[in-house]
């Protein structure tokens, strides 16, 4: 797919995203030129093993992608990023925007048998809401007041005011609808959802297995009978194992990897651009970057361009904060469009730390493939500008519990991108946002805004709202937004009906088949 394909997505999505209605009879849209035989194993070759089975907590990109196909959530995204029912047939909001009502689907069944109503989607979106879980979507839901089921299928949520992002923040796994005599303790070890797959057989660290569903209640049922996401730690040896016919699918991050894999002959990679983003996080409360001049200076320091080049081989783009097509920010727009040493230099002098700095940098391996290569090249230009990048790289799961604990100076970041903007940064860098910690950053200028982007549903007036979040993001530098790039989706021959995303959702596994 070729670099502009993103902007040309989302027309739609921006559409449907608003908080209006929408009803369908039918289950989720599908891939309806897959075609093979109902039943066979599929084994996905992944780089790490999922860190967490509880959807409400997951982060880590393995974690989301395996829970996505056990659990359901009250709205969808299909293939386009359009908001579509899930296990809500249709919604409708009042003419005040103040109330939605969901309709859910009847006959829908939990992996261990019982039956999912209103009462479990009640419970699911308090306990979502209560500070006390600690989920990471909390602030999704900033705009519920109360949640009411008046029968088993019927559930009305009492707003604040109009919330335009709430149908596509529904749809996220992180908002999965749980039973409501569930526990987490309970999910990590034996997860029970309403997805088209559930949990099969785990050996940590080597395999995860999910078994088909076939009580799923989607119109078409999942092709295969069962998927593995077996750990294999390097891309390259990935490609190794799909040649030897070990494993038959995998997304690669590595665009070297991608060449050596379709190169082969045996491995068909289908290349598509993703909303997720690669930045270097600062911490706006820690230490020296406490003064956004501080953080200026690094900006200002970075080549994006070359950091691209550099790890990804130039296959992507340089970004700013929002990719989500509808409302994409312009790069240009940025205190320091391209690099500029001299201004680094002014900015330094402006924190008094003319001497320069050091900032200690945190940096996955093995979550996705070019982390560290880009975090030796940051580190070689920051310090041509007297900023020093301490890097300590850490495997992906104690990462991530790093970075949810903002036990971090810097860090160097793949992070999920959202089709709408709130649900990618409200959480964030709002003074109530549940990851405003992570964030490190917040003021009452983006609050405004966050309430205002929310507020309306005319596209033209939140894509201008969401103009002046990008540019109060660039001019206080909490984040360092680098370049958006490919995933690489290689398949075996005996493989077919698989369907990539520009969110990097492996949610179509379900119309997969392997001859």
């Amino acid at each position: 797919m070729p670099r502009g394909a993103l902007s040309a997505i989302g027309a739609a999505a921006v559409l449907s995203i608003a908080l209006t209605s929408c009803s369908s009879s039918s289950g989720p849209a599908t891939s309806t030129g897959a075609t093979g035989k109902s039943g066979g194993a599929l084994v996905v070759g992944v780089t790490s093993d999922p860190d967490t089975l509880f959807p409400w907590k997951a982060t880590q990109f393995t974690a989301v992608n395996v829970l996505q196909n056990i659990y359901g959530t009250l709205t969808e995204f299909d293939k386009d990023l359009n908001v579509v029912p899930g296990l809500a047939e249709s919604w409708q909001a009042s003419e005040d925007g103040k109330k939605l009502t969901l309709t859910l689907r009847k006959g829908v069944t939990f992996g261990d048998g019982s039956a999912f109503d209103s009462k479990d989607v009640k419970a699911s979106l308090e306990k979502i809401m209560d500070e006390k879980t600690a989920a990471v979507a909390r602030a999704s839901l900033a705009s519920v007041k109360s949640v009411e089921a008046p029968d088993e299928s019927t559930v009305v949520l009492e707003l604040t005011g109009p919330d335009a992002a709430l149908p596509a923040n529904l749809a996220t796994v992180n908002m999965a609808m749980l039973s409501s005599d569930d526990t987490e303790e309970k999910l990590n070890a034996t997860p029970n959802g309403t997805g088209p797959f559930t949990l099969g057989k785990r050996v940590p660290s080597q395999s995860l297995t999910l078994a088909r569903n076939d009580k799923y209640w989607g119109a078409e049922k999942p092709k295969v009978g069962s998927v593995e996401f077996r750990v294999i730690p390097d891309e390259s040896s990935i490609v190794s194992a799909m040649q030897s016919g070990n494993v038959q699918l995998a997304v690669f991050n590595d665009p070297l990897v991608a060449q050596t894999a379709q190169g082969g002959g045996t491995i068909t990679v289908t290349k598509t651009p993703q909303l997720s983003y690669h930045a270097l996080q600062l911490n706006a409360q820690r230490g020296d970057l406490k003064d956004v001049n501080v953080r200026l200076a690094i900006q200002c320091a970075i080549d994006r361009k070359q950091v691209l080049d550099t790890a990804a081989l130039g296959e992507g783009e340089v970004t700013g904060p929002i990719t989500a097509p509808a409302f994409k920010s312009d790069p240009t727009k940025r205190p320091c469009p391209t690099r500029d040493l001299a201004k680094a230099a002014e900015y330094l002098g402006k924190a008094g730390k003319s001497g320069g700095v050091t900032v200690k940098a945190i940096v996955s391996q093995g979550e996705y493939a070019t982390s560290v290569n880009e975090a030796q090249n940051l580190k070689a230009q920051l310090a041509e500008a007297k900023i020093t990048l301490d890097l300590e790289v850490l495997e992906s799961g104690a990462f991530v519990d790093r970075w949810v604990a903002a036990d971090f100076d810097a860090a160097v970041a793949l992070n999920g991108g959202r089709p709408d903007p709130d649900g990618s940064y409200g959480r964030y860098f709002t003074s109530k946002g549940n990851l405003n910690k992570v964030a490190g950053y917040s003021s009452p200028e983006l609050d405004k805004l966050f309430a205002e982007g929310k507020a309306t549903t005319d596209p033209a007036a939140r894509k201008a709202i969401y103009e002046k979040v990008s540019a109060e993001l660039e001019a206080n530098a909490p984040w360092i937004w680098l370049f958006t790039s490919y995933t690489y989706t290689g398949t075996t021959s005996n493989v077919s009906g698989f369907v990539p995303m520009v969110s990097g959702s492996l949610q179509y596994l379900r119309t997969t088949s392997v001859a």
